[in-house]
Parts: structure tokens; C-alpha cells; sequence
């Protein structure tokens, strides 16, 4: 038998855990084919280092303003401002690897994360927040909640809040009352109840389909070329696929030398605690949510 090292052997372990995460936040319904899923996942080719990841691009000025976020009306772009976001993780070898490419242009992401891979790896959750980013939340295991019941669907829900948070006790951050929808699918139902409990939906209005089995270069231009459509937006994107960080240094000086501004979005100090049924011990307000990102 091959050896394999224990960063692998987590890895690989995480990828069994997690299932239909494989294929990213389609808008589309998840793959029925779990194994191949796995394997796709599993296999990606271009793992090899970061060192091509940084160049001679001069980011600056490329980082915009800061929203602060109470609810959905506040989350207004003007035009050639976008909205970084990162969905499914975090992922050891790739979150991290993100990350450097984030600080090298100075600018500030959204990572939503998935609640399982939040109990896998803590201390990358803490890494993300360290270094100054906002995390949401995309549930426990990346379930399908319009093909939930109420109930399973907010269990999704909570369930993810508990781990992130559980994740980043013991730092000075917490998890901030954002949320997105596994695959893009919601209910009117579970949005009302969002709402109704201050957590804010972040939607994406430009998926990058970095979960396809693309090049980098494919997603990089298939993303501007969204981007150039709408002329401003919530970029979708996924820190689990190493072709994501390739591509996000010229994404990145694409969006400089075209005049955009990333915009960072933070937790609104207002806004009430986040889930006041789940256990405090575990769970974080919103106001120290803010205090925490803040620093």
C-alpha cells in the first residue's frame, strides 16, 4: 500500500465525511453518484505548492469599503464594487492557500463555512478569522434544506452555528449571523424564519463554477466575464478546490486593472443574538460578532 501522509489521510477523511460536498454549491440538485463525487474531489490535479500563485501585480487600491450588514436591504453594491465569497470549507491545503493570496492583495473575504469541515479542522476556522475575515455559515453537512422538513432543515441550520462557533471559542472572534443556502436552493418558508431570527442570507448574484472540472484560466474568465454582465456582485466561489486559489491572483488584478473595489461585509453591531435557542456556551452574539471581527 502507498503511504500516505496524515495531511492527506485528513483530508481524505474529511472528503469521506462530507459526501455530496464533492461537487461544490451547484445551482443544479447534488450528484446521486456519491463515489464518483468522492473520487472527482479526491483526485484534482495541481496541488504542488503556492509559489505560482503570487506575481509582480501591484493591488493597490483594488480593496474597497466595508458594509456593515444588519439585513438583506444592506447589502447594495454600486457599480464595479464585488463581494468575495468562499463556500464549503475550510479545507486544509486550500483554505490556507487561499488566504495568502487574499493578504498578498490586501483585501478582506466572506467564508461560509460547512459546519463539519468547521469540527474537522478548528484551527484553520481560527486562521480565517485571524486574519481578519468574516465567517457565516452553510450548515452541518451541506444538506439540500428544500428537500428537508422544517424540522431537519433548521437542525441543518443550527447544527452548523454550533460548530463554527464551537470552532472559534477560543479565539477573540465569533461567527457573524451570515448564511447561504447549499446549492442555492431555499424555501420562502426558511427565509422568512432566517429573518425572523436575524440571520442575513447572503445570495450570490455570480457563480464562478469553480466546482466544474475546469482550468483555472476557464474560471477565471468565465467569472469576469459575469462580472462585465452585471458590473457588480456577490461573487460565488469555493476555498475545497485548489484550481480556486490558481486563479484568484489574476481574477484579482483582472478586477484592479478594470476599476473594481472588493467590498467587505461585516456584522452588523444592531443586530439581535444570533440564535437564542442554542446553547450560549457555544454560540456567539452578533454584537460580539463584531467586537471580535473589529480587531
Amino acid at each position: 500500500m502507498a503511504f500516505v501522509s496524515g495531511r492527506r489521510l485528513a483530508q481524505l477523511l474529511g472528503i469521506v465525511a462530507l459526501g455530496a460536498l464533492a461537487t461544490g454549491c451547484t445551482t443544479t440538485k447534488p450528484a446521486t453518484d456519491a463515489k464518483g463525487a468522492k473520487l472527482s474531489y479526491a483526485a484534482e490535479p495541481g496541488e504542488s505548492g503556492t509559489s505560482s500563485f503570487f506575481s509582480s501585480h501591484n493591488f493597490s487600491g483594488l480593496a474597497g469599503r466595508s458594509v456593515t450588514v444588519n439585513s438583506i436591504a444592506d447589502l447594495k453594491l454600486g457599480y464595479h464594487e464585488v463581494v468575495l465569497t468562499f463556500d464549503d470549507g475550510p479545507m486544509p491545503g486550500r483554505t490556507e492557500n487561499v488566504l495568502k493570496v487574499l493578504d498578498n492583495a490586501g483585501v478582506k473575504a466572506t467564508f461560509m463555512m460547512v459546519g463539519q469541515m468547521a469540527r474537522s479542522y478548528p484551527a484553520i476556522v481560527r486562521e480565517v478569522a485571524a486574519r481578519g475575515h468574516t465567517i457565516g455559515t452553510h450548515t452541518q453537512s451541506h444538506a439540500n434544506l428544500a428537500h428537508l422538513s422544517a424540522a431537519a432543515a433548521e437542525a441543518q441550520i443550527d447544527g452548523g452555528i454550533k460548530s463554527v462557533s464551537a470552532a472559534l471559542v477560543p479565539s477573540m472572534h465569533g461567527v457573524a449571523p451570515f448564511f447561504r443556502f447549499p446549492y442555492l436552493a431555499s424555501t420562502a418558508a426558511l427565509r422568512r424564519q432566517l429573518a425572523a431570527r436575524g440571520i442575513v442570507v447572503i445570495d450570490a448574484d455570480i457563480d464562478s463554477k469553480d466546482y466544474f472540472q475546469s482550468t483555472p484560466d476557464q474560471v477565471r474568465k468565465r467569472t469576469m466575464a459575469r462580472i462585465a454582465q452585471r458590473g457588480s456582485g456577490i461573487i460565488l466561489m469555493h476555498d475545497i478546490h485548489p484550481r480556486t486559489a490558481q486563479m484568484l491572483p489574476a481574477l484579482l488584478a483582472d478586477l484592479k486593472a478594470k476599476g473594481y473595489k472588493v467590498v467587505r461585509l461585516v456584522p452588523g453591531h444592531g443586530s439581535r443574538e444570533l440564535v437564542s435557542s442554542l446553547t450560549t456556551s457555544t454560540v456567539t452574539t452578533s454584537t460580539q460578532t463584531a467586537f471580535g471581527y473589529g480587531r
